[in-house]
């Protein structure tokens, strides 16, 4: 294959969807590097589909991108802007989500569930979490169960204890 700019042998392969549709771009190891593709803080693909070069793939003949211009706001941690958001799609520092949380918010929602990041917890982790719980309960009330003299009971809670840690090991 040949790059679809410089019609020299294609190396870099990238596919994408963009706006529903899907987008292939082949470069040479040249203009991959010119385009910014090997540098991981600058390079999104669908800039380069929708505006990156003049007549680029997916631009018609002497078709411009205008810029949206940003509303000035800076993020107070980072300094990072709207601007540079777009430009990058990353953020500049966490506290950028809550500086930009207006722009990002119908973003998140139409690339997610909600706007909300709950997370998963690794597999066997909550068994884990809970039986740790369970066992400083349990530690508690033998501590009560000694301080108030029930030795029975704290010998029972002993036991219980020594099973959850023979699991545990």
């Amino acid at each position: 294959m040949k790059c679809d700019f410089c019609d020299t042998k294609a190396s870099v392969f990238l596919t994408q969807l963009v706006e529903g549709q899907m987008k292939k771009v082949c470069l040479c190891d040249k203009c991959a590097k010119e385009r910014g593709v090997t540098d991981p803080t600058g390079f999104s693909l669908a800039d380069l589909l929708l505006g990156g070069l003049p007549n680029g793939p997916g631009l018609a003949s002497g078709e411009q991108v205008q810029p949206v211009a940003g509303n000035g706001r800076k993020c107070p941690s980072c300094g990072f802007t709207l601007d540079d958001l777009r430009r990058v799609r990353r953020f500049g520092c966490a506290d950028c989500y809550t500086t930009f949380q207006e722009e990002i918010g119908p973003m998140l929602r139409g690339m997610h569930k909600g706007a909300t990041h709950v997370g998963k917890v690794p597999e066997g982790l909550m068994a884990i979490h809970f039986r740790n719980q369970r066992l400083e309960e349990l530690r508690s009330r033998l501590d009560q169960a000694v301080q108030a003299e029930s030795y029975e009971e704290a010998a029972g809670i002993r036991d219980e204890i020594r099973n959850l840690e023979v699991v545990e090991r």
